[in-house]
């Protein structure tokens, strides 16, 4: 068995630490590599589907695209729940749940763009400055979601950070929480961005509709599950950030309200 020297997680000045490098570590560092190479595709897929759509018409459209809807939003919060995160940590480092629910929601995705199926069926299709108006938000919508997650960092997002951490033999800090840029108008302008991007079309199909119902149902719910986790995770710093901030601006009452413990 062969090892490597790597970074010390103490920090010290040409500090080393020695790990052995097993084909279990092999695997570790395969998909940890793999899952960036995999959120990349993802994220071209999701684009083409978003603007452009699917072109395959069938019968039976409905339950299998309201299937395949649902089979994203649902394991997407599982998969973050503290309840699963103990398990998790049973069976594999805790620096690869990151990884390990960016592949799951790609898959979800993948799933999505090749077995998704159309309808001829539209609810709007627009010309001329109302179709430029969509466009120009969709594509602001993609760079407000670029935006928000560069606030909390995009390795975060696709669990690059957590697993750098894993790499180096080095335990993942309790991360601080901070309110910078547009957290100090909204807690959720992920969620926000995310929902101009199933939004602002210029052509809505019935299919691309439910897609959009389903999804905004989870976006919402989505954003109160949030909450709850940062509450379990953060304590009373996140209650009083849930005071002086909304979920959402312009929500008068309810979860995603600014709200008092």
């Amino acid at each position: 068995m062969t090892s490597v020297s790597l970074p010390s997680a103490a920090g010290t000045a040409g500090g080393t630490v020695t790990v052995p490098l097993t084909w279990r570590r092999l695997a570790g560092v395969g998909f940890g590599v793999g899952t960036q190479a995999l959120f990349a595709l993802t994220v071209v897929f999701l684009f083409s589907f978003l603007r452009y759509g699917i072109s395959r018409p069938a019968s039976g459209w409905l339950w299998t695209d309201l299937l395949l809807a649902v089979q994203f939003a649902v394991p997407h919060s599982v998969l973050l729940h503290p309840r699963f995160r103990e398990f998790f940590r049973r069976w594999f480092p805790g620096e690869m749940h990151g990884a390990f629910f960016c592949v799951c929601t790609c898959l979800g995705l993948l799933l999505i763009f090749r077995f998704w199926k159309s309808t001829d069926q539209v609810l709007w299709d627009l010309t001329g400055l109302p179709a430029g108006l969509m466009l120009a938000g969709f594509y602001g919508s993609w760079l407000a979601l670029l935006y928000s997650i560069s606030l909390t960092g995009l390795g975060y997002q696709t669990g690059w950070t957590q697993w750098l951490h894993w790499y180096r033999g080095q335990r993942m800090p309790r991360r601080a929480f901070q309110s910078a840029g547009a957290y100090q108008l909204l807690r959720h302008p992920v969620y926000l961005s995310f929902l101009g991007l199933i939004w602002f079309t210029p052509v809505m199909t019935l299919d691309h509709a439910v897609l959009t119902g389903v999804w905004t149902v989870y976006i919402f719910s989505g954003s109160v599950l949030k909450d709850r986790r940062l509450l379990h995770y953060l304590g009373q710093s996140y209650a009083d950030y849930m005071l002086r901030v909304p979920g959402y601006p312009g929500m008068p009452a309810g979860p995603l309200a600014r709200r008092r413990f």
